[in-house]
């Protein structure tokens, strides 16, 4: 029997994939078998640079208790010169598309050069030092791996979406090693939904990672020594509190670092700012060591000594001023790792306190630790499931979990409420992207006002008078009219009924009649802002118009509210199918 060409083979694989759950599977676990490899790889590279550059074993750049040889601080300017050079290469007219923006608004589609890049960005940075984690270049390998084998295999847009979250969070996983955090990390941070179709691609894939990591040896990011306090009902009080601190911690931080990037984008020579934002980290490094990198070695070490809440808050006050400066000045990174850090260090201040104003223990420095890394981590990256489980992963404490989940969950309500963005969609939404989660708002992006008007409006000059209109737009024939001028600018929608008014005088101004005459939309505007226009100009009808004013189309509430259910229950029917 003659073979097949290699164009029907894949054409039959891939609809082997699309028709089962199995395939489909099976797909996810080699992604995340090379999301694993890719962490593992990421982490050597950039942990190697530290060795080479400072002379410290892999994983403990944070935890110096000083700096020793201070010329070797120079690889922070060093490290924002090659990030300037590489910039100048990559030649990016946009930022990338990471996993979040590429779920949200492009239905899984990342460009691979683009996650080439920030892997090469955030491993220089992260190497020679910058106050930034690792745990964006890993989401994005995971992430950008998944996504080109869902395109080359031309998957739906839901099962393309489901493969970028599995590898995503399959590197979280691998990094963590932690599976059931990597996968609520796809759920949370990336899916943005508990979808469960992809329950089982997504677990697959981050048992894989985890699997891959573990056979490489590679240790994971948390060792945290299990917990034997006895929990009671102030806890869980005294935890909500801390969540809410930590949720206003974590809000100013990120009010900070937009405020101060649009400062710096302001200033001379904004293209070579890395080489600046580098010079910066050096006092800061001088003063502790704490600041520099993700703050792997920091964190275990801070939380083996447990010392003062005066120390704390000092290395806090510097881990801050430190992540500001990288990412403010170019460093690419995210703040993963050090939000976990930073509410390690807020957790201990703030049970200082409440042991100070309670005159008794109230609550013990590690288990306040533990919660408030999670809290702080919520309110920057999101997920208070996922940072949940983290706690529970490496400390095997099913009562101290309990605690954090409710203050993720105060810390996650109090976000969402005052600020409504985590770092990834806050960058975002700073770009002029209307983004709150990874849930899929693409397919409304793409229902524009040109798409959904129609085309063939009724006109009529604005000049005419009522009997005009009456003589050329019969009672019935439609339910309004555009005016336009001479140049067919737009200059308001008439309704026919209140034309034909009997009352009205037939030679009166038609002009007098029109309504929006200053209100029209723009061609591009998606059909959530639509409806917002709809509603709040409270009309039936819309006028589309192009950027000279000349009326392209009209568009109906009723007809656009109808597209809108019906691509939703669409969206929703292919999100939790069976």
């Amino acid at each position: 029997m003659p073979r097949l060409p290699f164009r029907y083979a894949a054409l039959r694989l891939v609809r082997r994939i699309r028709g089962g759950e199995a395939t489909l599977i099976a797909l996810a676990v080699l992604v995340g078998i090379g999301a694993g490899l890719l962490t593992a790889a990421q982490g050597l590279l950039a942990h190697g640079l530290q060795h080479w550059f400072f002379g410290v074993r892999i994983n403990r750049l944070s935890a110096l208790g000083s700096i020793h040889h201070p010329w070797r601080l120079a690889a922070l300017p060093l490290g924002g010169l090659v990030l300037v050079a590489i910039n100048r290469l990559a030649r990016l007219r946009n930022a990338p598309v990471d996993v979040v923006e590429a779920n949200a608004l492009h239905g899984g589609r990342i460009p691979w050069r683009d996650s080439l890049w920030v892997m090469v960005q955030t491993i220089v940075s992260n190497g020679f030092g910058a106050s930034v984690g690792l745990e964006a270049a890993y989401s994005q390998a995971g992430g950008g791996l998944a996504s080109l084998a869902g395109q080359v295999l031309r998957l739906r847009r839901g099962d393309l979406r489901m493969l970028v979250g599995a590898g995503a969070g399959a590197a979280i996983a691998a990094a963590f090693g932690a599976p059931l955090t990597g996968a609520f990390y796809a759920f949370e941070v990336v899916i943005g939904a508990y979808a469960p179709a992809a329950l089982a691609p997504v677990a697959a894939a981050a048992l894989a990672a985890a699997l891959v990591t573990r056979t490489l040896g590679a240790e994971p990011y948390l060792l945290v020594v299990p917990l034997d306090d006895v929990i009671t009902t102030r806890h869980y009080l005294l935890g909500a509190g801390l969540g809410l601190a930590c949720a206003i911690a974590g809000i100013a931080l990120m009010r900070a670092q937009a405020r101060l990037e649009r400062l710096v984008a302001r200033l001379p020579l904004a293209g070579w700012r890395p080489v600046f934002g580098g010079l910066l980290l050096v006092p800061l490094a001088l003063a502790s060591p704490q600041a520099l990198s993700s703050g792997h070695g920091a964190l275990r070490l801070d939380l083996a000594l447990q010392p003062g809440a005066q120390f704390l808050l000092f290395v806090f006050a510097i881990k801050v001023l430190a992540s500001l400066v990288s990412l403010g000045f170019g460093f690419r990174g995210g703040l993963f790792f050090a939000s976990l850090f930073l509410g390690s260090l807020l957790g201990p201040v703030y049970a200082h306190a409440v042991n100070a104003i309670a005159g008794q223990p109230m609550l013990g420095d590690l288990d306040a630790a533990l919660v408030g890394m999670a809290a702080f981590a919520v309110t920057v990256v999101g997920g208070p499931m996922t940072m949940s489980l983290l706690v529970l992963e490496a400390t095997h404490n099913f009562a101290i979990t309990g605690v954090v989940i409710a203050a993720s969950l105060c810390a996650s309500a109090w976000t969402r409420a005052r600020f409504g963005y985590s770092f990834s969609t806050w960058r975002l939404h700073l770009r002029g992207a209307s983004v709150r989660s990874a849930r899929d708002i693409g397919w409304a992006g793409a229902l524009s006002a040109e798409r959904l008007m129609r085309r063939d409006a009724r006109t009529i000059d604005a000049d005419a008078t009522i009997a005009a209109f009456r003589a050329q737009v019969p009672l019935g024939a439609t339910s309004r009219v555009v005016l336009v001028d001479g140049a067919a600018c737009y200059r308001g929608i008439v309704a026919t009924d209140r034309a034909w008014d009997p009352a009205l005088d037939p030679q009166s101004p038609l002009a007098a009649l029109a309504t929006l005459a200053d209100r029209a939309v723009a061609p591009h505007l998606p059909i959530t802002d639509l409806l917002d226009q709809f509603e709040a100009l409270n009309a039936d009808d819309l006028a589309v118009v192009d950027g000279d004013g000349r009326v392209l189309g009209v568009l109906t509430e009723k007809y656009v509210s109808r597209r809108y259910i019906e691509e939703s229950e669409k969206f929703q029917n292919q999100l939790f199918r069976e």
